[in-house]
């Protein structure tokens, strides 16, 4: 019962927190990714997950990491992102992350047309003492990734090793 509570709420309450802390403040904080590693450590065992498997999906992230900070030192993405997506890749193992990514970049693709939209629109007065919201408006800002990345995450979750593991 512990186990089915840990896998219900860790990974979906970390990808809540990337998306809300990234819209609010533009970074991932370092805590969630560590907080997903974690997590991951701690519920493999709990579901059944092998020495080999296990071992895949901590090669497969560490993979995803190299990539994601190769585009971070491009500038195409923040380093918060670059380790979100990583961390993410951890939990959904090779099974679902090809379907994570192509998620991702769909998502993340709308989200910049939207706020790039959201840009080409004069932001109301009333709006600029949200300092998170101007921040959001400002042109020369980054987009908030993070949030791309949270939802093809919880759109992927439902169909990996952990949720199956659920005892019901």
């Amino acid at each position: 019962m512990i186990t089915d509570l840990l896998i219900i709420s860790i990974f979906p309450l970390a990808m809540a927190l990337a998306a809300a802390t990234d819209l609010f403040s533009m970074t991932v904080p370092n805590w969630i990714s560590l907080l997903l590693v974690a997590g991951f450590a701690l519920l493999a065992p709990l579901v059944g997950l092998g020495w080999s498997e296990a071992g895949l999906h901590v090669a497969l992230a560490l993979g995803a990491l190299i990539i994601t900070f190769a585009m971070f030192s491009f500038g195409w993405v923040g380093g918060g992102d670059a380790k979100l997506f990583a961390a993410t890749c951890l939990w959904l193992g090779p099974e679902q992350m090809l379907l994570y990514a192509i998620y991702a970049a769909l998502l993340g693709g709308a989200l910049t047309l939207a706020i790039l939209f959201l840009r080409s629109m004069p932001l109301p007065a009333m709006l600029y003492s949200q300092g998170w919201l101007t921040r959001l408006h400002d042109a020369k800002e980054g987009v908030p990734y993070g949030i791309a990345l949270a939802a093809a995450g919880l759109l992927v979750y439902p169909d990996t090793v952990f949720m199956a593991g659920l005892g019901v």
